[in-house]
């Protein structure tokens, strides 16, 4: 059997929290008071009354995809048993989407 390989660890909140802290010299309960400004600004916008749309600098840009509804069909060929199936009607759906920005993709090069 091939030697396994460990995988690195997850970074904790804590220490997420630390080496932030350590880093800009700014005391771990500020830096937890900012990342919850951050996280609420973020639900601000993509909320029912914001924008929809939120972009973190130099990060990622955050929006909210409205999915239309569909409607019931009636007589659709499955195309694996070649049969015909009818299919229900879906409601409208919001979606959360995350698009990584030149910043964060030139990081993982």
């Amino acid at each position: 059997m091939a030697a396994d390989k460990a995988k690195p660890k997850l970074v904790t909140k804590s220490e997420f929290l630390k080496s932030i802290s350590e880093t800009t010299g700014v005391a771990k309960k500020d830096v937890s008071a900012v990342l919850d400004a951050v996280s609420e600004l973020v639900s601000k916008n993509i909320g029912k009354k914001g924008p929809g749309v939120i972009a973190i600098p130099g990060l990622v840009k955050i929006m909210v995809r409205v999915k239309p509804a569909q409607p019931a069909k009636k007589g659709v060929i499955n195309p694996f048993t070649k049969e015909l199936q009818d299919r229900p009607a879906k409601p409208a759906t919001k979606k959360v989407r995350v698009v990584p920005l030149k910043a964060l993709k030139d990081m993982v090069k």
